[in-house]
């Protein structure tokens, strides 16, 4: 598998997506961002038999490079809501299951995160944030501090409690937003910091339709991450 079908594949599907929320068929918009997200997450979230970006990438973790440095996106939009425009690959995989978790638990499904003081002790995290405004020296030590295995087998339980969650989403939900006390949540848990380059995530997640959601962060927003490891390191051919 080279890096450009990966890219290939995840394009045609998300053109169906797009074209499905066009449409508003709630169904449609579940199944292929099913669909969507198996394309961006370990092969074994979903029961599939082909590896996918995220196998590749955390297999390169997982190989002894969670320290190696990536762009933290590919292009520069919106990087003022950034404290790096570098970072270790582990924080790549950190920062997206961190936000799916967060998502994905207090605002599709009204219920507590996964995360909890047990999950940081056994990842090695020295923050409980999605990782946003972290200074680059920051960035640093925080990739030292984890464990790759246990940030592996976090990021495996996000991604197969977010499938049940989409599945479960009630069709005429699909395309309303949450309340805003759901979203505060979020900030009360400490998903987010008060600081500006990470608090603002939650006024653009309290823009979003579930549905909406589907799209940044639970499925796309992996775009904007793995392939800045997958293009900037020797993990696969182009």
């Amino acid at each position: 598998m080279t890096k450009q079908a990966l890219y290939d594949a995840h394009h045609a599907v998300d053109l169906a997506f797009h074209e499905a929320l066009k449409d508003g068929d709630p169904k449609r918009v579940k199944a292929l961002a099913l669909k969507l997200h198996a394309l961006v997450h370990p092969a074994c979230v979903s029961g599939g038999s082909e590896k996918t970006m995220a196998d590749y990438v955390a297999g390169y973790m997982l190989a002894g490079h969670q320290n190696d440095l990536v762009p933290r996106q590919p292009w520069q939009t919106d990087l003022h809501y950034a404290g790096t425009d570098r970072v270790p690959l582990v924080w790549q995989l950190w920062h997206t299951a961190r936000i799916e978790d967060l998502v994905s638990n207090f605002l599709l499904a009204d219920r507590d995160q996964i995360f909890n003081d047990g999950w940081q002790k056994k990842i090695g995290a020295v923050i409980t944030d999605t990782g946003n405004a972290l200074e680059p020296e920051e960035a640093i030590e925080f990739g030292k501090a984890i464990r790759p295995e246990a940030l592996w087998d976090y990021m495996i339980e996000v991604g197969t409690n977010t499938r049940k969650i989409i599945a479960e989403i009630p069709d005429d939900e699909l395309f309303t937003m949450v309340p805003e006390e759901q979203v505060m949540r979020i900030y009360e848990a400490g998903g987010v910091t008060s600081d500006l380059r990470s608090v603002w995530l939650l006024v653009f997640w309290g823009r979003l339709t579930r549905a909406g959601m589907l799209e940044t962060p639970m499925t796309n927003h992996y775009m904007m991450h793995l392939p800045p490891c997958l293009d900037n390191l020797p993990i696969i051919s182009a």
